[in-house]
């Protein structure tokens, strides 16, 4: 059975995009998923990247073009320029790591939610109370905003560390464990499924 590492960032844009097509093709081939969500700022800083604040202008507006043009061609919602953004993702990210290691819930279900939280409600996702939201509607403890803060902060540095080892250098990134394949953006998860598929 395939393995899928999955590194991503709790307020990527393409990250949402993604919406819940990376489960829907693990289930399909029987792969299990490992979510890993990382500092995708840092991330940029380690590897090479800019950090969307520091690219040029003519890049963050085909960005806002390209953004405006999945939205439409996935029917997904999308507020392009929310407020607050980009948010702190730390909270966010420990509170997956958490709720993954605790079990008893949906881990896609609780990443969309938060992601949906940035994209479509324009909420703080840094604050106890979105993510205590968060956490109940995908089947865990809310208590895991606080109870998970130690465990996830040190997981959140080990992703980061293991993400630029692996060669990952954005969000989202698929990693099938037994192949050492790679996919990165929502727009490869195309190929993912068909590697998958041993096409």
């Amino acid at each position: 059975m395939a393995h899928i590492d999955y590194f991503f960032s709790v307020f990527s844009p393409w990250t949402y995009l993604a919406g819940d097509r990376l489960e829907q093709i693990a289930a399909k081939h029987g792969a299990s998923l490992t979510y890993k969500p990382l500092d995708l700022l840092t991330l940029f800083d380690r590897t090479g990247g800019v950090r969307p604040a520091q690219r040029h202008q003519s890049r963050l507006d085909y960005r806002m073009q390209e953004l405006e043009r999945w939205s439409k061609h996935l029917g997904m919602e999308m507020v392009l320029r929310p407020v607050g953004y980009p948010p702190n993702g730390a909270p966010a990210s420990y509170a997956v790591i958490a709720a993954q290691a605790a079990g008893g819930g949906d881990v896609g279900a609780l990443v969309r939610g938060i992601l949906h939280a940035v994209w479509v409600e324009e909420r703080n996702i840094a604050e106890d109370d979105v993510l205590r939201e968060k956490l109940e509607a995908a089947g865990f403890d809310p208590g895991l905003v606080t109870s998970g803060l130690f465990t996830g902060a040190m997981a959140y540095e080990k992703n980061l560390e293991e993400a630029v080892e692996r060669g990952v250098f954005g969000s989202p990134f698929y990693i099938v464990r037994e192949s050492d394949q790679r996919f990165w953006g929502q727009d490869r998860l195309d190929f993912l499924d068909a590697h998958l598929a041993g096409l």
